[in-house]
């Protein structure tokens, strides 16, 4: 069985909810404390196993590129001023036995689109899909390699989930299905941001994939759904009928980073944990009269 060394990153998106912030900044580069979100979700693939970062890019994305590359004038400048910890900081951005590759998608059209956009990378092998915009705190073991545990031992594609209450189901993609062990589903349908009462399940998709290389010929018929672009949760609900496909409900927090509220929310309650200001942080909190 081969495991789980590739992750998709799909970063070609316009980031227009947090204009105008994000006119000449990627969305992904927007910092939660002291780390960009894409960074975050970097940092989770690998620790989940993960050696080859596939990032698939579009126009006003090149800092992305360059975070992750080698800043030699940076590092000379800190080791002159024997900055070591910050050096030290710099060097941790990418470990060295991690691979970046970077793909241009030409044309927005979807986030089954852009998983597409990454086939000849990834290959005859399953994979990751991270989206940054859901950064995913966890105190123990993050949330891909609680799911890449899922996979090696189901051998099939595993979606991370949550549950939602029934007011904010409209909003998701839900599935629907049959329970295999406490937290963990066998999908048997899946829909789109459900109306009001037509939701299967109040378990939802988030950000977090592990897929097999079949989803790949699934997206090349699959034509234009929602929005007139190709959308990953099609591929999917068509995987459906070929093989068995697992929701599973992470442990942990997930920050909805592409909404305002949800990013504030990951800033305080990051920046609370963060062992350099945390503790002071918390004072200035207990301080305001609010």
């Amino acid at each position: 069985m081969k495991s789980i060394r590739k992750a998709v990153f799909p970063v070609a998106g316009m980031g227009t909810r947090f204009l105008p912030a994000t006119k000449a900044n990627p969305k992904e580069m927007l910092p939660v404390v002291d780390k960009p979100l894409i960074q975050y979700a970097a940092e989770e693939a690998v620790d989940a196993g993960v050696d080859t970062l596939i990032f698939v890019t579009g126009r006003n994305k090149r800092s992305i590129e360059d975070h992750f590359d080698k800043a030699y004038e940076l590092e000379r400048e800190l080791e002159i001023k024997q900055k070591t910890k910050m050096l030290e900081m710099v060097r941790r951005i990418l470990p060295s036995h991690v691979d970046c590759v970077f793909i241009r998608q030409s044309e927005a059209l979807g986030l089954g689109h852009a998983v597409l956009c990454a086939k000849h990378i990834v290959g005859d092998e399953p994979f990751a899909v991270l989206l940054a915009d859901d950064l995913i705190a966890s105190h123990d073991r993050t949330c891909l390699s609680q799911m890449v545990d899922v996979y090696n031992y189901q051998h099939c594609s595993v979606l991370g989930s949550m549950e939602v209450p029934d007011s904010e189901l409209s909003a998701y993609g839900v599935v629907g299905g049959k329970e295999v062990s406490a937290g963990l589903m066998e999908i048997s349908e899946m829909v789109e941001k459900p109306a009001p009462g037509e939701a299967p399940s109040n378990v939802a998709v988030v950000g977090r994939y592990i897929l097999t290389p079949r989803i790949f010929s699934i997206l090349e018929t699959t034509g234009r759904g929602a929005g007139g672009e190709i959308q990953l949760t099609d591929g999917i609900s068509r995987l459906l009928s070929e093989q068995r496909v697992l929701a599973y409900n992470f442990e942990g927090k997930r920050f909805d980073c592409g909404s305002k509220l949800g990013y504030l929310e990951a800033q305080v309650e990051l920046a609370l944990q963060h062992e350099e200001v945390g503790e002071d942080f918390r004072a200035y909190l207990k301080s305001l009269d609010i």
